[in-house]
């Protein structure tokens, strides 16, 4: 049975993204030279996690994810990745504002959905048949799966740094047990994997 997972890089303090996101600085200021580097430095060394995150049958993220706009939208943004994301499948990006599927190369269609993580679910489910769901991120949508007890596996990837501010994981989730089901130590990233109790 497919599961719903999520693969996350966060700092030891908790945030998965710096302060002042922007179209400059897409996971806020300093955040991404050092939650992210492992996956460009030492691709080789951590390749099992770096082909683990992409995955899926279906993926689905909140819409800062997807582009730093909140409000109407600008169709002419495609999206942080250029012509071909990483995702090759569909994508279901969480907004208040309606938008027809934006079609990429790669096999990547990003799906916008306006009825929350339940239609979001629903939907990621369907298109991916007996394959995985992942929640991508950012920090408030995997907040609400964890909130709402719809995550089946948390794939925590910590980075050796304190960000002390920017979007935290975990803020708002509530208690929950957490099994740890394996860790593994890279130079620059430990690799935690938690199945979420229920």
């Amino acid at each position: 049975m497919s599961k719903v997972v999520c693969n996350i890089a966060a700092s030891l303090d908790g945030y998965v993204a710096g302060p002042n996101q922007s179209l400059e600085a897409p996971l806020g200021e300093g955040a991404e030279s050092v939650l992210h580097r492992w996956m460009f430095e030492a691709e080789e060394e951590n390749a099992a996690e770096v082909a683990e995150i992409c995955d899926a049958g279906a993926f689905i993220m909140g819409r800062n994810m997807f582009g730093p706009g909140r409000g109407a939208w600008d169709l002419g943004w495609q999206g942080w990745w250029g012509e071909d994301p990483p995702y090759h499948g569909p994508v279901f990006v969480l907004t208040h504002h309606e938008r027809e599927p934006l079609p990429m190369d790669g096999g990547t269609t990003f799906h916008f959905v306006t009825g929350g993580i339940a239609e979001a679910l629903e939907r990621a489910r369907a298109a991916a048949g007996d394959r995985n769901v992942a929640v991508a991120g950012g920090a408030s949508t995997v907040n609400q799966f964890l909130a709402a007890g719809l995550l089946d596996e948390l794939r925590l990837h910590v980075a050796p740094v304190l960000l002390g501010r920017g979007e935290r994981l975990f803020e708002g989730v509530g208690r929950a047990g957490l099994t740890q089901v394996s860790a593994r130590q890279t130079s620059l990233v430990t690799h935690l994997r938690y199945t979420i109790d229920r």
